[in-house]
């Protein structure tokens, strides 16, 4: 009696933690499909192999709809735990620069080839001279330049005949037509010379700021590195807002996912489930050795 109370149970735990261990082997194996004169024997291939598309395809559902929707991933990538890392990143590049001794164009070159970089000066130049001189060619400036300069010399003149018997009428009736006058004269000047002034001025401007060094752009420019982070993280939070959607339905993570795993070997598959489930595949082997015990036990005092 005494030993069949340990055979029992034990005999109980050794068929439960093989049995487990079968079945959990059948999940994955065999890998493929096994024949027998011309028949494919039954239970091969094993469970994943035979229904891996369909596996892969219900795990590509799962990420896009509960782990990388939308909601999911625009909470994470808005936290205040991420814009906190992105506010530092800006501070760690800004503190870098300010320590920087390279000049603009050195530090640009570093950056891209000297033919791309010029090539963005340039096409820069070219945009904002462009916008410049639609702006100087537009009439309405030289009668606003005009009217401020002859309204400043009215005020300078008036004051000086202060008291001058007639000195209103008389510059009240020539203002209109030195106004006139005034406003040709600048808009002609402009049409003809805008184009030669704004470029000899972006030139200069240009070659000024390239040749500075990074650390005295920094410092120049103290102020606005405050609005230039709050520009960061503003930009920043309005494209995740605004373009994570389109993004997610662009790349769509639900076919990206199932064509992965489907590209993915049987084995390779394998390896993947125990390396995610290793722990959780044996504490099943070991229940099953439990049960066994249990029921190898019961089995005797019944």
């Amino acid at each position: 009696m005494e030993t069949q109370l340990i055979i029992g149970p034990l005999v109980g735990a050794i068929i439960g933690l093989i049995t487990n261990g079968i079945a959990i082997k059948m999940i994955f194996r065999p890998l493929y499909a096994k024949y027998l004169w011309g028949w494919k024997l039954p239970f091969t291939p094993g469970l994943i192999p035979k229904e891996k598309g369909r596996i892969a395809k219900s795990i590509g559902n799962a990420i896009s709809i509960n782990l990388m929707n939308k909601e999911t991933l625009e909470k994470t990538l808005l936290s205040q735990e991420m814009l906190g890392k992105l506010e530092n990143a800006v501070d760690n590049f800004i503190d870098k620069l300010s320590h920087n001794e390279q000049t603009l164009q050195e530090y640009l070159y570093s950056l891209l080839s000297k033919k791309e970089i010029d090539l963005i000066i340039n096409n820069t130049k070219e945009d904002i001279a462009s916008i410049l001189h639609k702006e100087l060619s537009n009439p309405q400036l030289g009668n606003q330049v005009s009217n401020i300069v002859i309204k400043h010399a009215i005020s300078k003149v008036q004051e000086g005949l202060l008291g001058v018997f007639g000195v209103d009428k008389f510059i009240n009736l020539i203002a209109l037509p030195a106004e006139q006058l005034l406003a040709k004269n600048i808009n002609e000047m402009l049409a003809n010379n805008s184009h030669e002034l704004i470029h000899e001025l972006l030139d200069k401007g240009t070659d000024r700021l390239l040749s500075m060094q990074m650390n005295e752009i920094v410092k120049e420019h103290s102020r606005l590195i405050d609005t230039f982070k709050r520009y960061i993280i503003s930009s920043y939070q309005k494209a995740i807002s605004e373009q994570l959607p389109r993004i997610l339905n662009t790349i769509n993570i639900s076919k990206i996912v199932e064509e992965r795993i489907n590209e993915m070997d049987v084995k390779e598959v394998e390896q993947l489930l125990f390396q995610i489930m290793d722990k959780e595949l044996k504490a099943i082997v070991w229940l099953g050795g439990l049960l066994g015990f249990i029921m190898g036990f019961i089995n005797i005092l019944i």
